[in-house]
Parts: structure tokens; sequence; C-alpha cells
């Protein structure tokens, strides 16, 4: 499980968290278990005023033994910040779709990549690691359906790049379990199904579906959000993430994260429902209120 929430949960967010706040919802996602946590992002604060705190997020957490601290990074700029912060791995994110990369970094994806592949070469340098993000690889809200062909050669051109990892996205939540069994019958025949991640919103409620369909094809790794909460200000239509709640409850009663603290999780994500000022989507959360 990678946690997302304290990154893309709250990065389109109108109500700006405190950062005693999000030092603590980091804290509270460490203590309940999970494995890996995307503190924040090194980007324009002006663009995501949300992220202008990431470095004291980062600096006032207790980093938990044995839990990957990350942030994204958009360039070279933002990767030296990330460094001096002490992340413990970056994610670089591309898109699938050429409207949507400029939409979202005001870049062609063949020019985020170039830029990509610097700041790769660079963080491994430096000995932090790199995850990647692929958005828009379910559909795009400017372009509609995205080719499965264009998905796999940009995730192999990330992986060209010294990547460990490949986040699938599909993020305006399009995608649905035939879908999913399609795209990746494609992309496992050409990657290592440990080698790739997926990254579901839940805007039409098939997100877990979504999992079940790519657990079959022997993929481990799923991006969530504590509390549901997310959204790309970038992609029209783009709502919550998969609540890591909700995706947790599933995946403990097929036997798996039996380390997690689910209702830990759902603490940490009700404390910031008064500083958001709205209900948490996870319906997890409802349930047991």
């Amino acid at each position: 499980m990678y946690e997302v929430g304290p990154r893309d949960g709250l990065q389109n967010e109108a109500a700006i968290v405190p950062t005693a706040g999000k030092i603590a919802f980091v804290n509270a996602l460490g203590a309940a278990g999970l494995p890996a946590i995307e503190v924040g992002a090194f980007v324009s604060a002006t663009r995501v005023p949300q992220m202008a705190d990431t470095a004291e997020v980062l600096a006032g957490i207790i980093r938990k033994p044995g839990t990957r601290y990350a942030a994204l990074v958009p360039n070279l700029k933002g990767l030296e910040r990330a460094v001096t912060a002490r992340v413990d791995e970056v994610a670089i994110f591309a898109a699938a779709s050429d409207t949507f990369s400029r939409r979202n970094i005001n870049q062609s994806i063949e020019e985020s990549l170039k830029g990509y592949a610097e700041v790769a070469r660079a963080a491994l340098a430096a000995g932090v690691r790199v995850r990647a993000y692929l958005s828009t690889a379910f559909g795009c809200p400017f372009e509609g359906d995205v080719p499965v062909t264009r998905v796999i050669d940009l995730t192999r051109r990330l992986f060209d790049f010294g990547v460990y990892e490949v986040a699938i996205s599909d993020t305006i939540g399009i995608a649905h379990p035939g879908q999913v069994r399609q795209v990746m019958r494609d992309l496992t025949a050409a990657f290592k199904a440990r080698e790739l991640a997926l990254h579901f919103h839940d805007t039409r409620g098939t997100a877990l579906a979504n999992v079940l369909a790519a657990m079959d094809f022997g993929v481990t790794t799923f991006d969530s959000s504590a509390g549901g909460l997310g959204g790309c200000p970038y992609a029209p239509g783009a709502s919550g993430n998969l609540a890591t709640e909700d995706l947790l409850y599933m995946l403990q009663g097929l036997g798996h994260a039996a380390t997690v603290q689910i209702d830990a999780v759902c603490d940490a994500s009700l404390a910031l429902e008064p500083v958001i000022g709205h209900p948490l989507p996870s319906r997890y959360v409802h349930a047991r209120r």
C-alpha cells in the first residue's frame, strides 16, 4: 500500500491544512503501520498552495523505522529541495495524454520526459530512489481514450530512467474492471507485475473492483488516500482517490495487509475533517461512525 493522502489527498482541498495538522496526519499514518507515505510535493506554491510547507512537514514528522517517506518533484530544483529535506524517495509524474500534460505541468509529454530523465539521473546519483506516475493511462478528460500501446511505450521509457516502479494511474476514475484486465494483460506481458503499481480514483465507484481485477495479474502495490480525499486540480471530473480504509477493509478480508491498523488510519483521517470542512468520502469511515 502506497499512502498518498498527505499529498494527492490534500492538494485539491480549498482549506489550507496547518503545518502542525499535516505533521500529525503523517505521524498517525506511520503509526498505523502504512509502509510508504507520500508526504507532500516540492512544486510551485502559487499553483499548489497546499504543498507550500512540504519541507517543514518533513522536518517535523517522527520517522517510523521501516516506513518510507516520499515527495513528488517536478524538476531539478524540486529534487534539490527534496534531498535537503531527507526524503527516502521521490516521485515524478508523466502523463499518457499530451493535452493533460500541458494543462498539468505546462509541458508536452516529450518535454516532460526530457526533464524527468535529468531528475531521475540526479536523484539516483544522490542515493534517492525514484518512483513514477503515468497519469491518464485509462483515459483523458480532454482527449478521451488512450491507446494501450502508448501506455506501454511511456512505461518502458520511464523504466529506462531507472525508476523502481511505475504507478499506472486512472486520473479521472474512468477505468472499469474489463478495461483494467485488458490493460494489465498487455502491461504484464511487457513488464514484471512487481514493477507496476495501480493508482485508482473512485469517481464512478469502481476502484475496489479495479483493484481485484489487477490483483489477478499479480500486481501487489496500490495507491490509496486516507479518508478517500483527493483529486487533481487540472483534471475536470477527478474526484477522490481510492480510500485507504476501504482498500484495507477489502484486503484484510482477503488475508492481506494484516499489519496495518485500519481504525488508526480512520482516526487519522477523521482528525482532518473539521479542518477541511466537509465529510470524508471513505465508505468505511461513514460505516464506522
